[in-house]
This record gives C-alpha cells, structure tokens and sequence, in this order.
C-alpha cells in the first residue's frame, strides 16, 4: 500500500480545503442567479411568443364577423409585427433601452388587443362563436402567464442585482466578475401610473 508523504498530505488537504472555502464564500452565487434570470427571461419571451401566435387565428374569427372594423384589425397586425421584431437575447438584458424597446412594443401589442376585443362587444354572432370564444380564453390564459413570467424575471433579477451590490457578491462584481453589469426590470408604463378614468 502506498502512502502520501507529509506534504502531499497537506497539498490535498490544502486543495479540499480551498474547494470547500470557495464553495461556501459565495463564488458561484452571482452566476447563478444570472443564469436563472435568464431562464425567467426566456419563460417572459415564450409566453410573449405564445400571445403573438394566437393573434392570427383571433385577427381571422373577428375578420369574419366584423368586416367594417378594418382600422382596429389592421392596427392589431400591425403591432404583432412590431412586437415580433422587437427581440432581446439574454446578452442584452443588461441594457434597459432595449429592454424599454421591447416593453413599448408590447404594450402597443395590448392595447391594439384590447380594442380588438372591444369590437367583439358590437357583433353578438361573434361573441357567441366557439371559436372566438375558445381564442379568447386562450387569450386570456396567455395574459395571467405573461404576467406571471414578469413578476418571476423581475425577482430573479432584483436578486441578482442585489448580488452585485450587497457583501461578499460585491468582493466578486468588483475582482472575477466584473464584467457582470446588472440587468434591466421591466417598468409600469406611464399608462398604470396615472389612475383610470371612470366615465358614467
């Protein structure tokens, strides 16, 4: 049987040692918490991605039974268009005007939604359609989740950027990770700062 020398003894224990320090100070928090503000970022995008699908099928069943609402249809084409150029990859959610870019073609997206549903109110035919009705549940569904992705991508990165500010994920934002910048959240837009009117 072969046995370690003295020093060999005390380089493995020094390396078990350095791995269990690094481990326990927090060197692999912030890319941690960056990966998965990241993956929340992804869930926000496909969800998105799911709402900008169903428009069509929608845009179609309305077209149907509202030939005369030509502006709101064209409106609501021409907003999933922008909405679907509009595209931030995980590199650049570090910038918040492009994150503000997407956020404002979105919100285009839901208001031109918004009066396309609206319409529907006009024509009872299209109120009562399966089709429409299933389309817009659907709709509806893809709304909760929509919001549901954002609340989680704004607190994986209110995580993450605390991260970088607060002790000892500060030791490691300023010396091994510095090039980590923290990531944009989505703001109110100025719409949901100012309260509804309410008109009798």
């Amino acid at each position: 049987m072969m046995t370690l020398p003295a020093s060999g003894i005390r380089a493995v224990f020094a390396a078990v040692f350095f791995g269990l320090t690094v481990s326990a100070c927090g060197y692999n928090t912030i890319p941690t918490l960056e990966e998965q503000a990241k993956a929340k970022w992804a869930d926000v995008q496909n969800n998105y991605q799911r709402r900008a699908d169903l428009i069509p099928n929608l845009v179609a069943t309305v077209q149907g039974y509202a030939k005369q609402e030509k502006d709101v249809l064209t409106s609501v084409v021409e907003a999933r268009a922008k909405a679907t150029q509009v595209q931030i990859d995980a590199s650049q959610l570090t910038d918040p005007d492009k994150l503000k870019q997407f956020q404002d073609a979105q919100n285009q997206l839901s208001g031109a939604l918004g009066r396309l549903l609206a319409v529907s109110e006009k024509y009872p035919d299209l109120k009562s359609n399966q089709n429409f009705l299933a389309l817009q549940s659907q709709l509806e569904s893809t709304e909760t989740r929509i919001t549901a992705a954002r609340r989680d991508y704004i607190e994986a990165t209110r995580a993450y950027n605390t991260e970088l500010k607060t002790f000892p994920g500060l030791l490691w934002a300023r010396t091994v990770f510095s090039g980590n910048k923290p990531m944009a959240e989505f703001t109110a837009g100025t719409a949901a700062q100012s309260p509804p009117q309410v008109k009798f």
